[in-house]
């Protein structure tokens, strides 16, 4: 029989359902890269503190590199019985280089290898997250500066609250972002750690410079703790849990426009590249791209719960169990690198209809706030303005008008306070233009922080 790598202890093969059953090689392989970079570090290292001939180590060193480029050109094929990626590329090493090939392993366990492997790999996965986060923080920035001046309604509830501009709206979602982002730099410090050297759970007795590779690989650091450096998950799941909260201010957003584009609103319109019809109805121009992204979003949440329960029963230190973690936290990083390019060009080419959403923010007594502000600034206590516009409401329902068509006869039915100048102050624009305290939807305002929003874009 072959023996597999590990099988010194046995006499008898792996029944080859186990064999299937165990291993990861189909969804590990993507780490390919990674496993022989990692390799190609620690040969090194074991060349320079003459723990195996430098001699042995060049070969070694050279040879992953040979099967990295013959893997990229597509000329390797993986074995299933070979179990995963680190398996296997031991397994070529061997078959090209002989036994100098089985001295790469010294010093190392699968168990510190494939924490090695992860971490460089969701590192760079979390570069990628990150730059496409910023391309889509530059998109918003852009919308926002073309739309200080387009007046719609503010809702709570889904019910018409007080009017805002389209600018404060893609702000909010500007700083939604910008936490994602400073979030997923956070957690990219933390899988910025080397766990190599950890050994199994305990270290090794031969004299690593863990430092040494730590710093080929670009790593800030090291791990402290053995039997932490091999069962930690933590970066994984923190990873898992920056991109469900982006997601769902992805699909927060994707509501939005799935609302808007209704026939009822018509807020917007999506530009045909990003929309689909229907097999049946000829008429329909539906929001796929956005409720795909929505749909998408639980798929995210499901992977994080998925590794939050694989890792909540398991003891120190490694366990069969974590690898699970991979298919769970490659599926959420792709999910999300495949939903923000396509999330970013939807928005970027959408038709706003100003002229729908200013007349949307004058219904609904959107202004009916600032009406009982006019009231208080003629010195009418709050509780007792809020009450008389609660009543010109009342009557406005019972007439089928807004407030903006009442007379002046009518205003001063309500309160004899009521002048001229209520129609200037309770005018969308004015409604707007005068919530000038910072944060506010003042077209100053939000230009003041669409500038500072564009200074902390290049600052990333």
């Amino acid at each position: 029989m072959k023996k597999k790598l590990w099988g010194g202890r046995f006499s008898k093969a792996t029944d080859a359902l186990v064999d299937d059953f165990n291993s990861s090689i189909r969804f590990d392989s993507r780490m390919y890269q990674e496993d022989i970079d990692g390799s190609v570090a620690h040969a090194g290292m074991l060349g320079k503190q003459g723990i195996i001939p430098q001699e042995d180590a060049g070969l070694i060193q050279k040879t992953l590199l040979d099967i990295k480029e013959d893997v990229t050109a597509g000329k390797v094929e993986f074995l299933v019985d070979a179990e995963d990626i680190h398996m296997n590329v031991e397994t070529l090493l061997t078959e090209r280089i002989g036994a100098v090939g089985k001295r790469l392993h010294t010093g190392r366990s699968r168990n510190d290898q494939v924490a090695l492997d992860l971490r460089l790999y969701l590192r760079h996965k979390t570069d990628d997250v990150m730059a496409e986060v910023k391309s889509l923080m530059a998109v918003l920035l852009d919308l926002a500066e073309a739309h200080t001046e387009t007046i719609m309604p503010g809702y709570t509830h889904m019910q018409k609250a007080q009017p805002v501009t389209l600018a404060h709206h893609f702000m909010a979602y500007f700083e939604m972002l910008k936490r994602d982002y400073a979030r997923l730099a956070e957690c990219r410090a933390r899988i910025n750690v080397m766990p190599l050297g950890s050994g199994a759970l305990a270290g090794t007795t031969y004299p690593l410079d863990r430092d040494a590779v730590a710093e080929e690989l670009g790593f800030a650091a090291v791990t402290a703790n053995s039997l932490d450096g091999v069962s930690d998950r933590d970066f994984a799941i923190e990873l898992c849990s920056d991109v469900s909260i982006l997601m769902m201010h992805l699909s927060r957003f994707c509501e939005e426009l799935i609302i808007w584009s209704t026939h009822e609103f018509s807020f917007v319109e999506m530009d045909d590249a990003y929309s689909t019809g229907s097999s049946i109805m000829p008429q329909k121009k539906n929001p796929d791209v956005a409720e795909l992204i929505r749909g998408k979003t639980g798929r995210v949440y499901g992977d994080l719960t998925t590794l939050l329960v694989m890792m909540k029963g398991l003891p120190l230190a490694y366990n069969k169990d974590m690898q699970e973690d991979k298919e769970a936290i490659f599926d959420a990083v792709d999910t999300v690198l495949l939903c923000l390019p396509v999330f970013t060009n939807m928005i970027k080419t959408m038709r706003v209809k100003k002229d729908v959403m200013l007349k949307g923010a004058k219904g609904g007594f959107a202004n009916a706030t600032d009406v009982a502000d006019y009231l208080v600034k003629k010195g009418v206590p709050f509780r007792d303005s809020h009450a008389i516009v609660g009543q010109m409401v009342a009557y406005a329902i019972g007439e089928n008008k807004n407030l903006d068509d009442f007379s002046l006869a009518e205003f001063k039915a309500c309160s004899p306070l009521i002048e001229e100048d209520i129609y200037d102050a309770i005018s969308m624009e004015t409604c707007v233009g005068d919530r000038k305290v910072k944060g506010g939807p003042a077209p100053e305002r939000v230009r003041e922080e669409i500038a500072a929003g564009r200074k902390h874009l290049a600052e990333l």
